[in-house]
C-alpha cells in the first residue's frame, strides 16, 4: 500500500509541477476527478486502519489488565501475548500514521490543481 499511495502522489506531483501548466482543462479535469477517486480510496483504507489500529490497542490493553489478573502458571503466556500485541500495535500505529499524513498531503495537491483551474473560472 506504502508503494501504491507514494506513486500516486509522485505522478500528481509532477503532473502540477510539469505539465499542469500547458495541459488542457479538459486533461486537468480528467486528473482531478482521477486523483479524488483515489482520495476516496485512500480515506477508506484510513479509516480501516483507524479500526483495526483501535481494536489491537483494545487487545493490548485487555491482555495487560490479563496479565495483572491470571494465575502464575499462565505469566509466559500473557507476557507473551503482551508483546505480540505490543509490536502489533506499533505497526499498525505506524502505518496509519503514513496513511494519515499522505492523506493530508493529498488534499494539498487536489487543492493546487482545484486552485489553477479555479484561477480561469474554468470548473
Amino acid at each position: 500500500m506504502k508503494k501504491y499511495v507514494q506513486q500516486t502522489m509522485n505522478a500528481v506531483q509532477k503532473y502540477i509541477d510539469g505539465e499542469m501548466k500547458n495541459a488542457t482543462v479538459e486533461k486537468t479535469r480528467e486528473v482531478l476527478s482521477e486523483f479524488e477517486t483515489k482520495i476516496a480510496y485512500f480515506q477508506h483504507e484510513r479509516l480501516i486502519h483507524l479500526m483495526v489500529t483501535l481494536a489491537f490497542a483494545g487487545f493490548l490493553l485487555f491482555s495487560i489488565f490479563c496479565l495483572f489478573t491470571l494465575p502464575a502458571e499462565f505469566l509466559i503466556s500473557g507476557i507473551l501475548l503482551v508483546l505480540i500485541f505490543f509490536g502489533l500495535t506499533i505497526g499498525y500505529v505506524a502505518h496509519y500514521y503514513f496513511l494519515e499524513n499522505s492523506v493530508q498531503k493529498m488534499y494539498h495537491m487536489r487543492d493546487d490543481i482545484r486552485a489553477f483551474l479555479d484561477k480561469d473560472k474554468v470548473i
